[in-house]
């Protein structure tokens, strides 16, 4: 039996490259493709795919509202997100509203075609890449101590571990297990790394 897709993207050659891959593929039939979230909502009105492949980053409204929409009005429908965006809140909040799988833009014929058969027997498909992000614990999950706080802000204004101690009333040895700690937290390579990561993560 063939599997029913539709594409949604606002970039006409990477349909142009969905075809071309799937084109030879019987198992898939190729019922159409939408460049906005507008076009894909009207067609569905009339039509019903089996699986949307579906771009996150388009002109009207986001992917991952379209899969919202297309979610609650047409449930049977399953969801692969497909773009170039490999961040994991992306990815995750796809997943949250109701995407059966999630694959990225330089994935092979081969993968796409898995990705598929996939999603449209009911189960959930990630790609490697995909599956590995979700693995890895947000950076912005980093929990660090009142103490901890301390030292980092006193390190983003410049001082020295001999300076921190003496203006917190503390050993050397406890402002640099307090610096060791915060590196490691942040997954810092050093100081300056560590103080560019904490301000583009809110902490100073």
């Amino acid at each position: 039996m063939q599997t029913k897709v539709f594409i949604v993207d606002d970039h006409y050659m990477v349909i142009e490259g969905i075809r071309s891959l799937l084109q030879h593929e019987k198992t898939v039939d190729l019922i159409g493709y939408a460049m906005t979230a507008a076009s894909c909502l009207a067609f569905l009105k009339n039509n019903q795919p089996d699986v949307i492949l579906m771009d996150i980053n388009l002109p009207d409204i986001d992917g991952i509202e379209l899969c919202k929409e297309v979610k609650k009005n047409h449930p049977g429908i399953f969801i692969l997100g497909l773009s170039t965006f490999n961040q994991q809140s992306f990815i995750q909040k796809m997943i949250d509203h109701g995407a059966s799988g999630y694959v990225l833009k330089n994935a092979s014929g081969k993968e796409l075609l898995e990705a598929i058969q996939t999603v449209a027997k009911g189960k959930t498909f990630m790609s490697f890449e995909v599956e590995q992000l979700l693995k890895t614990k947000p950076k912005t999950a980093i929990v660090i101590t009142r103490r901890e706080k301390e030292v980092l802000e006193l390190i983003a204004a410049g001082m020295t571990n001999n300076e921190i101690a003496q203006k917190m009333f503390i050993s050397i040895t406890t402002v640099e297990t307090h610096r060791k700690n915060l590196l490691e937290k942040f997954s810092a390579r050093n100081t300056a790394e560590l103080v560019k990561l904490a301000f583009q993560m809110k902490f100073l």
